[in-house]
């Protein structure tokens, strides 16, 4: 059985950031995470972040990935932090407080640790339709691998559905990389994402069409294309299906926080729609109804990385101080700092979605 004074389950935005705290005031850290290469999100995004400067806005996130690795190496090399990579949380035991994870397929592990910090991200939705199965059909986080991590084009013709900021930001990184986009599909009556990256789709001469939807994938044992139709306020068909020619659908329809673990250690959850899913009620620390959980980035509600981040930075530093790590002055004056972070990063039009979401599951106490 293996030991230590935190474990934090996801080695993205949040999960790096929730790390490089605890260890900075002394605590000792292991980071479990299920990729070959820690980072998450960040090293698949090429593109600039928004923000404030604290949170790198300027920067490609691919950039800030290396940034946290540089501060983690540091700890790593002091002996404070570990890092599993390869390693799948695979269950909580509430009983005694256990963690068991599989390295790679074959190594099965058991860790107690004193304090958790989940920062295991989230999930692409999909959605059906006839054919969905067929190889060709991909998730927008699966494109964004194949692209950004490995170098591989997916395809020649690619159908995009989803006008958020993922599937505009993706379909950019397409047309970057040499493939057409033929169409982009939206069922909402206007465009999700922010208006600076549909207009550059825009003026490369991508069709974004409102208020449609993919009815059918078509092809026998690859894609060799697909119906699309545009649908009303009820999101019933109008008209007749239109064939578009592609080799890949993707799919940017949406994420759903990942809380399976959450769940397991019975924490309170609750479904919250403008968080994306079920989430964990947690207090302004990210500590959750468990005294001995703290949760952070997408596993607390979907949000852009750059909250991820500062979330991870709240849940570390509220970690490390139950085990008496830092003093209560540095306590303070860290969490003050990264609350007003994360206000700066949540105020106006644009954050006004997430303020809602986090007064369904915010509270100062628990009775």
């Amino acid at each position: 059985m293996k030991t230590t004074e935190i474990l934090v389950i996801g080695g993205g935005p949040a999960g790096l950031s929730a790390a490089i705290e605890a260890a900075s005031l002394g605590a000792e850290v292991t980071v479990l995470d299920s990729d070959l290469k820690l980072g998450g999100q960040l090293i698949k995004q090429t593109h600039k972040f928004f923000g404030s400067k604290e949170e790198h806005a300027g920067t490609r996130g691919l950039s800030i990935a290396d940034i946290l690795f540089e501060e983690l190496e540091h700890y790593q090399e002091s002996g404070k932090v570990k890092v599993l990579s390869n390693a799948t949380a695979t269950g909580y035991y509430k009983e005694d407080g256990v963690v068991s994870y599989v390295v790679g397929e074959e190594e099965y592990v058991r860790i107690k640790p004193k304090k958790i910090v989940m920062a295991t991200g989230a999930q692409e939705r999909l959605i059906p339709f006839p054919n969905n199965d067929l190889p060709g059909v991909y998730g927008a986080g699966a494109i964004q691998t194949l692209m950004n991590v490995y170098g591989v084009a997916p395809g020649d013709k690619v159908l995009m559905v989803g006008a958020g900021n993922i599937g505009l930001i993706v379909s950019y990184q397409l047309m970057q990389a040499g493939v057409e986009i033929v169409g982009i599909l939206e069922a909402m009556p206007k465009i999700g994402g922010y208006w600076v990256h549909a207009a550059k789709i825009r003026r490369m001469g991508v069709p974004i069409y409102l208020q449609h939807t993919i009815t059918e994938a078509l092809g026998e044992s690859i894609i060799e294309g697909a119906l699309i139709q545009e649908i009303d306020s009820c999101f019933k068909p109008v008209g007749e299906p239109k064939k578009v020619d592609c080799d890949i659908i993707c799919l940017a329809v949406g994420l759903t926080p990942t809380c399976e673990l959450l769940w397991q250690a019975d924490c309170t959850m609750k479904f919250v729609p403008q968080l994306c899913g079920y989430v964990a009620r947690r207090d302004p620390l990210m500590r959750t109804s468990h005294p001995d959980i703290w949760v952070a980035g997408d596993a607390a509600g979907i949000e852009e990385a750059s909250a991820a981040m500062v979330e991870g930075r709240i849940a570390g530093l509220a970690a490390a101080a139950s085990l008496s790590h830092g003093t209560p002055q540095e306590h303070k004056e860290r969490s003050a700092l990264y609350h007003k972070r994360l206000e700066d990063l949540r105020a106006g039009e644009v954050g006004e979605k997430i303020r809602a979401g986090l007064c369904e599951v915010c509270c100062e106490c628990w009775g």
